[in-house]
């Protein structure tokens, strides 16, 4: 029997582990076992028709510029959306670039945007500041509730757009609601999934029409390269969201790409490992003394602890904790750790921690940061990979010095 008849030659067959090992991989005549780089920036064409074909869109799957279509670009892609679910996806320069690129693509001066007001200081941002300079209102709401976005929706409303968890706080917000919510309006979901990752959480099927992730957190890993995608229909991803990152050319580099498909390679071994960090430190933490109070989705005491358990596989490898006694008593702790690293990055092998007052959230007045809960004394903790038994003691020695 060949190769061909056996069931597994289909990668939609594969679990998600086998998946970021071999998805979308391409060998060239040289059968390499690990993923060629083309570092190439243009490509030459065997006649002017070939070219004229091309260029018309009659010759699928070639390339001829790196700015929108690279081979070591498309093996990152295909694999992403292999274990997204998705049809179609497009790499970009850094997370940032992929979120601007999501909401910026699906919306034309008139339009409206509801966004759930907790968000990274950097898209709401884009939300709140950057997209009205170009026509484009916006709303912000409280996400915990999706009432809240059924209340906002506006004739003009092309875009609804959510982190889930939000960052820092983790708070959640219902997928399927909102996406029922949006698509009965006529406009598009995007969800940002940074913190659940592609393995605890699917958004495109709750109902989300883009995804979006910073490809320098989890799926790089190790603090290497800067790198985003946005994921979805081929309607979406190969109309307005392929036509912006030509036209803006925020586009990934070939060597970023390499190492984020390399990345991918050992994803499930890193975040399962995370996870159970994770979950052993919030439980570490609960209780302390003196600590306000956990947050982490698949803790118990997590206000939304149902819809967590529900809409998300695990509870993620990130969680907050708010130290009793302010900014003050934040910065002691953080600066007696040994092993976890002060720093405003997430989702790497070394675990760490920020002040996301005074970091990722420092550009927001006083008013919004209380309001989407960050407070003087929250810490964001991004766990990594060491042992969870050295994370808690460093954890408790700083807290001993509050």
């Amino acid at each position: 029997m060949s190769k061909a008849n056996n069931p597994l030659s289909n990668p939609t067959a594969w679990s998600p582990d086998t998946q970021l090992v071999h998805g979308g991989s391409m060998r060239s005549e040289f059968n390499e076992t690990s993923e060629a780089l083309f570092l190439s920036s243009g490509y030459s064409y065997p006649t002017s028709d070939h070219a004229e074909r091309l260029f018309k869109g009659e010759i699928p799957g070639a390339h001829n510029y790196s700015r929108f279509a690279n081979p070591t670009v498309d093996m990152f892609q295909n694999r992403m959306a292999l274990l997204e679910g998705a049809e179609a996806a497009r790499g970009f320069a850094s997370g940032m670039a992929a979120v601007t690129n999501a909401v910026m693509s699906q919306v034309r001066a008139g339009d409206h945007i509801v966004a759930s007001r907790a968000l990274f200081g950097g898209c709401r941002f884009v939300i709140e500041d950057f997209m009205p300079r170009w026509g484009v209102s916006s709303t912000l709401v409280d996400g915990r509730d999706p009432e809240n976005f059924a209340r906002a929706m506006q004739p003009n409303t092309k875009v609804v757009f959510i982190e889930t968890p939000t960052n820092p706080t983790l708070e959640l917000v219902d997928i399927k609601a909102v996406a029922d919510i949006a698509h009965a309006h006529g406009a598009v979901l995007i969800v940002d999934n940074v913190f659940a990752t592609a393995l605890w959480q699917k958004p495109l099927l709750l109902g989300a029409d883009l995804v979006t992730y910073s490809a320098t957190k989890h799926i790089d890993g190790q603090g290497r390269v800067l790198g985003g995608i946005v994921l979805g229909s081929k309607t979406l991803i190969e109309g307005d969201v392929h036509t912006f990152l030509r036209q803006t050319g925020a586009t990934l580099s070939a060597f970023n790409a390499w190492v984020l498909v390399k990345g991918l390679e050992t994803l499930p071994l890193r975040v399962r490992q995370m996870t159970d960090s994770a979950a052993k430190v919030a439980d570490a933490l609960a209780g302390h003394p003196k600590v306000e109070k956990v947050i982490y989705p698949h803790h118990p005491s997590h206000p939304q602890y149902d819809l967590a358990k529900a809409q998300m596989v695990r509870g993620s490898t990130l969680l907050a904790f708010e130290v009793k006694g302010g900014q003050e008593a934040a910065f002691t702790l953080s600066d007696s750790l040994a092993v976890i690293l002060i720093s405003n990055n997430l989702g790497d092998a070394k675990s760490i921690i920020t002040h996301p007052r005074t970091t990722t959230h420092q550009r927001l007045t006083e008013d919004v940061r209380l309001e989407t809960g960050v407070t003087p004394g929250l810490l964001r903790l991004s766990v990594g990979l060491e042992a969870s038994d050295d994370l808690i003691a460093d954890l408790m020695y700083g807290l001993d010095q509050v």
